[in-house]
């Protein structure tokens, strides 16, 4: 007995000469257990019970935040990863999809039971080298100092560039084990700082758009010996008047022969559904347009086409307002849902429903029939100057403003940038379609429209079907998003199955539109209305350019050349990354890729922009525009003897003939 006693002294004692170190404030489970035990000890009742209540709310709402802190930061991860390191992750990723997805890239086997292993035997490496800097790393979408594919890539810079060193790490050592994975990429965010933590003086935020020009000209020797592009530029809307007549045809040679000094391959030119065969079904008037193109053989210039099935200047655009044809507007008034329509009913005449593609009601013709109609009256009217090659290259309009889209962004109903549009489907024809489609399914009652979509002028977060977490991504919104896509899919497969019969041998040509306001949110919701399906889950580009691709035809895209204003800061644009998006998805499908200015551009830096994007230095395939279209060419800018410098040296430069900018 003594000793016990002397035991428990001795240990007393011991605790008395070290004290213990204070214990950590309980959370969580840990501290609700704590409060109760409390007010157990003071039977139930009292101050403490009371301490103890708001001690446990308290922890309640700082576990909701942490949580929720959490979340945000593993969204913005997961949103970042797919877009700009193009990893396919499924909608509810979680950190082992990452984490697989991470090892495939590094060129490891992950099995659906998450074995993982090399596919290829490799000779084990003691320490893993470290990541050479960014210009020797970088694939296409990363821009270095050197040669910045547009201004907006400054802005977003430090998070493409930590992406890419992950995965370019995770690519080096392949040596590792799957368990060293997680060490591989916490040390690569670590490695990586020393090329992206850089100081602000040499920050690429920090050039000025004088140095970049001068890097991007005179890099390497400028432009000489680069790939030749040929340069096209858009006639304007108003030389050939309703009655199909050539309005001055001596003020058509003399903008013809200032085109021919200054290098220019070719001109294009719109051909309006709406004037030729604008009074009666069937008769088809060319005359003004075989004058002109008669001037253009005159000056030995290529000639491509559009043809342009929508309306011309009722959208805000100023040009000279072109119709579809009077007797198509008479069938409307009788029978209005041949037109798109919102879901408020408005109708919006700028171009037919797609609803109509297979249904007899333009005086006994489809819409796809009245298209195919239209096509081949063009190509029997000109056969001479197809047999001659005048005629490189026929554009295909499918849409609004001749784009592949809906009309979803019309201005006459309202709509200003950067409002959110609205969906185009309330016509009969199209809500039958959505019918069927629904049935089909086995969810009749997903036959209908969103109704919590907003309005045209709406943002995301004002509305419960694009706001994150919206039910853009239920079943519901998936459901009706992807036939609202296919919708348009399927009516650009069969308008071009037909092109390529009236036009065979010939290159055609479709251009897409550059939807890039809200593309920083994860509903992408602009994008959504236009009939493109491309959330941050989702790539809404692939299955129209895989359509594209079966039809071998070439892909027209917008290149901004400007800098992203305040206004597109706001509306969470991204132009550099949606480019990034389309260019890559396309060329990597084989697809040929034409380009087009979106705004008058007059400027030295505008086009330097241009450049790099129709001709980027870090390709390592090299790949580049086929050609350029120039529009917006005004007669103002014609008579400016300083815009007439940089135009003649941008074509230059797009010729392969600049070693760099001449000083005005």
């Amino acid at each position: 007995m003594n000793v016990k006693q002397d035991l428990e002294q001795a240990q007393s004692d011991q605790s008395s000469d070290h004290p213990q170190p204070p214990q950590r404030r309980p959370r969580g489970f840990a501290a609700a257990a704590a409060a109760a035990a409390s007010v157990a000890a003071d039977g139930g009742g009292g101050t403490s019970g009371v301490k103890g209540r708001k001690e446990r709310e308290k922890e309640k709402e700082r576990t909701k935040l942490r949580e929720r802190h959490r979340r945000a930061i593993t969204s913005r991860m997961l949103a970042g990863l797919r877009q700009y390191g193009n990893f396919p992750l499924p909608a509810r990723a979680d950190m082992n999809d990452v984490l697989a997805a991470l090892a495939r890239e590094a060129g490891w086997t992950v099995e659906p039971d998450g074995t993982t292993y090399r596919s290829s035997t490799v000779a084990p490496v003691p320490t893993p080298p470290l990541p050479p800097p960014p210009a020797q790393l970088a694939p296409f979408p990363v821009r270095s100092g050197e040669s910045p594919l547009s201004a907006t890539s400054l802005k977003n810079c430090h998070v493409k560039a930590s992406l890419d060193h992950q995965t370019s790490v995770l690519r080096i050592d392949e040596s590792l084990s799957p368990a060293s994975i997680d060490s591989v990429v916490a040390e690569s965010g670590i490695k990586s700082e020393k090329y992206i933590n850089v100081s602000p003086i040499n920050s690429l935020e920090c050039v000025e758009a004088d140095q970049l020009m001068r890097d991007s000209v005179e890099h390497e020797g400028g432009f000489v010996g680069s790939p030749y592009i040929p340069v096209y530029v858009m006639l304007p809307t108003g030389i050939i008047n309703s009655y199909c007549q050539l309005i001055d045809p001596e003020a058509i040679r003399q903008e013809l022969r200032h085109l021919k000094s200054l290098n220019i391959d070719g001109v294009v030119v719109d051909c309006w559904w709406g004037i030729v065969e604008g009074w009666t079904p069937h008769k088809y008037q060319w005359s003004g347009y075989r004058d002109l193109f008669n001037i253009v053989h005159e000056f030995k210039l290529k000639l491509q086409v559009v043809m342009a099935f929508h309306e011309c200047g009722g959208n805000g655009s100023g040009d000279m307002p072109i119709s579809l044809p009077k007797w198509v507007l008479e069938i409307g008034k009788d029978n209005q849902d041949i037109f798109f329509t919102d879901r408020e009913g408005r109708r919006n005449t700028e171009c037919l429903s797609w609803g109509i593609d297979k249904e007899r009601v333009l005086r006994g013709r489809t819409g796809i029939e009245v298209c195919f109609d239209f096509m081949r009256s063009f190509r029997m009217e000109f056969d001479d100057f197809f047999r001659e090659g005048l005629i490189s290259a026929v554009e295909i309009g499918l849409g609004a403003s001749g784009e592949l889209k809906y009309p979803s962004f019309p201005e006459r109903m309202g709509w200003r940038y950067p409002g959110i549009g609205e969906f185009q489907c309330y016509d009969k024809y199209l809500q039958q379609n959505l019918r069927r489609a629904a049935k089909l399914r086995g969810h009749t009652f997903w036959a209908k429209g969103p109704d919590n979509a907003g309005q045209y002028n709406s943002r995301p977060h004002e509305t419960g079907f694009f706001c994150d977490r919206g039910d853009y991504d239920s079943y519901y919104g998936r459901f009706f998003l992807r036939w609202y896509a296919q919708t348009l899919i399927d009516h650009a497969d069969q308008v071009l199955s037909l092109a390529n019969l009236a036009f065979e041998g010939t290159q055609i040509v479709v251009k897409i539109p550059y939807i890039s306001w809200w593309y920083k949110t994860t509903s992408h919701a602009a994008e959504l209305t236009a009939g493109f399906y491309n959330p941050t889950n989702q790539d809404g580009y692939s299955p129209v350019f895989d359509m594209l691709k079966k039809h071998a035809v070439t892909l027209k895209v917008v290149c901004s050349g400007t800098q992203a204003s305040a206004q597109e800061h706001e509306a969470f644009a991204d132009w550099e990354g949606l480019s990034w998006q389309v260019l890559n998805s396309a060329w990597d499908r084989g697809l040929t890729v034409c380009g087009q200015n979106s705004l008058p551009c007059y400027d030295r830096e505008t086009f330097v922009r241009i450049l790099d994007t129709a001709k980027p230095r870090n390709d390592p395939d090299h790949r580049h525009l086929s050609f350029f279209t120039f529009q917006h060419l005004s007669p103002i800018f014609m008579q400016r003897e300083m815009c007439l410098l940089e135009l003649d040296n941008f074509i230059k430069s797009m010729h392969g003939e600049l070693t760099g900018y001449v000083e005005a």
